[in-house]
Parts: structure tokens; sequence; C-alpha cells
């Protein structure tokens, strides 16, 4: 098992990857302390591990607020004791506009999640992640290297974190910990399933809207999140134990780093 005897702690795990993230580490042997804005849900998420024999604690969490992040990371420790992992998938996207008539106030606020929400996770996962010698990624975009209409705060927000990345990994670094991003691209879940329905009862045809998506793709198809969400994974698994500062793009070829 990939995370066997391992604690990760997971923020924003919401309907889309944040989801498969929590259930597939847990179904890789980890113990899992999961934070959220939804309550509902992220209890869903906690019953649904506990029920298929997994360890989960659920723990709603806003990553604008340190104690929030502090309170998170301390009940994953009363729980199981340790953590050696954390990953940041917690975003905000702000209005879909392009940037000419963008709200820029609003840039902002999305920054606060997406860049400086990581920080605050992964500040207060310290002392656990010190003791472990761990691993934290922080989940980011396609889009801050791709641009991609529409998508200039939320982009913007995780370009900081892109950079805020290799900052950590020289940081955190002489701690023992690893940092590493992953730069996700289309991902076939919920929202983007959610995405082409929208445009199906707009009157569009899906195997057209599934194709517009697809032949910028070179793999062929919408990546599907459970791969996605196990490729994330993988940099907090021992496998990838000597890389730290790096960015992995899971985007099936879309986007292919210089």
């Amino acid at each position: 098992m990939l995370l066997k005897d391992k604690v990760i702690v997971i923020s924003g795990v919401g309907p889309g990857m944040g989801q498969s993230l929590a259930r597939i580490a847990a179904a890789e042997g980890a113990k899992v302390g999961l934070g959220a804005r939804n309550k509902a849900f992220l209890d869903e998420v906690a019953a649904d591990i506990r029920a298929k024999g997994g360890e989960a604690i659920a723990l709603p969490t806003d990553v604008t607020s340190a104690e929030q992040c502090q309170a998170l990371t301390k009940a994953t420790l009363d729980a199981f004791g340790r953590i050696d992992g954390l990953i940041n998938s917690a975003y905000a996207h702000g209005e879909w506009k392009p940037t000419d008539i963008a709200n820029v106030e609003e840039y902002a606020d999305v920054f606060n999640v997406n860049c400086a929400g990581a920080l605050r996770m992964a500040q207060a996962c310290l002392p656990g992640l010190k003791a472990s010698k761990g691993a934290i990624v922080n989940v980011s975009t396609m889009s801050t290297v791709n641009p991609f209409p529409g998508e200039g705060a939320y982009s913007a927000g995780k370009g900081g974190m892109n950079a805020l990345t290799r900052h950590m990994a020289k940081d955190f670094g002489q701690h023992g910990i690893r940092v590493n991003v992953t730069r996700m691209g289309w991902i076939g879940g919920a929202p983007v399933w959610g995405h082409i329905d929208r445009e199906v009862a707009a009157g569009r045809d899906r195997d057209e809207v599934i194709g517009e998506i697809t032949q910028r793709i070179p793999i062929g198809i919408i990546p599907p999140e459970e791969d996605c969400a196990k490729a994330v994974l993988f940099m907090v698994s021992d496998y990838s134990k000597v890389v730290s500062g790096a960015s992995l793009d899971v985007n099936g070829g879309q986007y292919m780093a210089p």
C-alpha cells in the first residue's frame, strides 16, 4: 500500500478531486485528517472512509484562518499521534472574467485562499512534519503556465503558490521536509462534468464539447479524477522521497514544461 501507516492532512476536501484524494489516500493505507468549509460534505466523506475500514477525522476548516488550520492539525495529532504529509488542495476561483474587466479587489481574496492559505496550513503542520521529516504537496493549475480565459484571479493565486513552493522547499528543507507542487489540467470529475452538462443544457452537443477539450490533450481523454489524485498522492509517498522543489504537470500532455 502506497501510504501504509502514514498520516496525511488534506485541505479542500470538496466534491472535486479533494474527495478522491481523501478516499484513495485512505484506501492506500493512510490515516487522514480532512478539512473543508462544507461540514456536511466533509462528514459524508469521512463516514464513507470509516465505513470501508479506514481511519479519518474531519473538521470544518477555512484556510484563511490560522486558528482553524491549527485546529485541524491538532485534531489530527490528537487522533493519530503524528503527521507525515500535507496536501494543500483548498482553492477559491473567483469570477470568470478576463483581466481587462476583472474586479482587482477580488484577487486579494482569491490569493488569500490559494497561496496564503497553503502557507497557513503548512506552518500549522510544521511541528508534526518536522518530527516525521514528511512531505507537502501544493495543488496548483496548468492555467498558471497555459492561460485559460477567465481564470486570471485563480491562476494568479495559484501562480503565487508555485513560487511559494520553491521557497518552502528551501526553508522547510532544513527540517527534512519535502515540498512540491502539482499543476493540474482538465480533471474528469464533478466540476468538469458539471461544466459539460451546462454546455449541453444550453443546446450544444455533448460529444462536440468533450471533443473540444480532448483535441488539446495528447492522450486523447479527459484525465480521470482518480488518476489525477494518484499522481498527487505519489508526491507524499516514499517513492518521491528525494524529490523537492519540483513541479509535476498532471494534464495528459496538454502542457509540457520545457
